[in-house]
């Protein structure tokens, strides 16, 4: 009898199933850790528009709230120190290096909206399709809101149709 050099078929086809068993197992999990990293940035990004937009309205007061997020970021201008109530670089050009004229802005997993009132302002964080589990909400009383995950569709491939109301935002439970 000749020695046998290499694997078998079944020992290849044992090799396989084994890595497809441990694939099956690991990937849901990566998931929803990629989920809750998302939310977790999405929670993170809608506290710092809060905060902006109190930084905006303070060394702005003639102009009140900022009605878009290009407003608080450099918009298409580069930030050379000083900002103006039109593109106000207190956020980064990554959220807020939109036009101040776009209402709704992408930044990783999530869509965001600033809605104002005369007195008031709501900061709204909506999920791309399968891409968080939560919407995010903030306004003027310097706390992140979230929505039920039970009622978040996060079906918006789109930019939502509309942003969360304010009164709906305060009713919601602080995070």
């Amino acid at each position: 009898m000749r020695k046998q050099k290499g694997f078998s078929l079944i020992e290849l086809l044992i090799v396989v199933a084994i890595i497809l068993i441990i694939a099956a197992i690991a990937i849901p999990n990566l998931l929803k850790a990629r989920i809750s990293a998302n939310n977790s940035a999405a929670a993170a990004t809608t506290r710092t528009l809060s905060t902006a937009e109190t930084t905006y309205t303070t060394n702005y007061p003639s102009a009140g709230f900022a009605g878009t997020i290009g407003t608080l970021g450099p918009g298409a201008a580069t930030c050379a120190g000083v900002g103006t109530s039109t593109n106000a670089c207190i956020i980064d050009s990554t959220l807020g290096g939109t036009s101040a004229a776009t209402t709704w802005t992408v930044k990783d997993a999530f869509w965001y909206n600033i809605t104002t009132t005369s007195n008031d302002y709501t900061i709204t964080a909506e999920p791309i399709a399968g891409q968080g589990s939560k919407a995010f909400c903030a306004n003027g009383d310097g706390s992140v809101h979230v929505q039920d995950p039970n009622s978040v569709s996060g079906t918006a491939a789109a930019a939502p149709a509309s942003a969360i109301a304010n009164a709906a935002c305060a009713a919601l439970p602080a995070q």
